[in-house]
């Protein structure tokens, strides 16, 4: 079928609408009608070049919400009709760490940026080329072909429009403060960048049960809905909220310093050390965070 796709053609480059031929599905595969799909920094990373891709040219997007319209082969857990969000590791449950519950971690995630599907072929074609698809989605596509590992299922009840940043930016966001950083009861958390992932950062502070969680924001539009979404304090700088953070910990600084900015710097990270306390280090691994120890659970980016 041909489909309309915005695609990248070169590095850096712009993201400009082609028409594609769009292969059906093959083993263990689906069509999905894209309703919506997120802007992720990480599509404007790809046409920067601060991400490179492993083909040109890419049909972007990885964030999307659909339907599913046809199945392959072979597909056991979705059907013609069904309600999907995105994801752009297609976790397949069968490897080490999706039998251990840890699917962000799934063997096909090294498949991510290559632009083929699972099988080493393409689906996507522009004038006989092959075209890569970003994350194995491409949401930025009126339909698409993807693994069934990369669809979740949702309910019908739920509007697309909003289910698609649950395929990036929610569960980014989330993740960074509640598994990550593992934020508990009582404690100071920053979080620097109040973006899609930053502001889901925040929420997830705030179920977890931070005491304060302090945002760095330097668009003051934001401010009010970061104070709505879970936000205790709102600082359009880092050195603005230093004061505070300190104030609120005797001098120690924050227990954990999530990382959302936009495009990250040295300065970033140099800034969210300095203003976290001894107490924490880089996990080398992602633990559940009822196992993982109270020394490993620190600092997120």
């Amino acid at each position: 079928m041909k489909v309309r796709a915005a695609l990248l053609r070169e590095v850096p480059g712009k993201w400009e609408v082609n028409e594609v031929e769009l292969d059906p599905p093959r083993e263990g595969e689906v069509l999905v009608r894209i309703v919506a799909n997120g802007l992720c920094h990480s599509d404007d990373h790809f046409a920067t070049g601060d991400i490179p891709v492993g083909h040109l040219p890419l049909c972007g997007g990885h964030e999307a919400s659909g339907v599913v319209e046809e199945v392959g082969p072979g597909v056991r857990t979705l059907k013609p009709g069904d309600h999907v969000v995105t994801a752009f590791v297609p976790g397949c449950g069968r490897c080490r760490w999706c039998a251990g519950g840890q699917q962000n971690l799934c063997d096909n995630g090294a498949l991510m940026l290559e632009g083929h599907q699972l099988d080493g072929s393409y689906r996507m074609h522009l004038d006989g080329e092959p075209v890569a698809q970003a994350g194995l989605v491409s949401g930025f596509a009126e339909y698409s072909v993807m693994p069934e590992y990369s669809c979740v299922p949702i309910g019908a009840d739920m509007p697309l429009e909003l289910a698609s940043l649950l395929g990036c930016a929610v569960p980014t966001g989330w993740g960074s403060a509640v598994n990550a950083a593992a934020v508990r009861p009582g404690d100071v958390i920053v979080v620097m960048g109040a973006g899609g992932i930053g502001i889901a950062a925040v929420q997830g502070a705030a179920h977890a049960g931070a005491a304060r969680v302090v945002v760095v924001e330097p668009v003051t539009s934001k401010h009010d809905l970061c104070l709505d979404l879970g936000a205790t304090d709102v600082f359009t700088s880092v050195d603005e909220a230093t004061e505070l953070v300190r104030s609120l910990t005797n001098g120690q600084g924050a227990d954990a310093a999530i990382i959302c900015v936009g495009v990250l710097t040295s300065a970033d990270v140099g800034a969210a050390f300095v203003r976290s306390g001894r107490p924490g280090r880089w996990s080398s691994l992602p633990q559940p965070p009822a196992t993982r120890p109270r020394s490993t659970w620190r600092r997120s980016s």
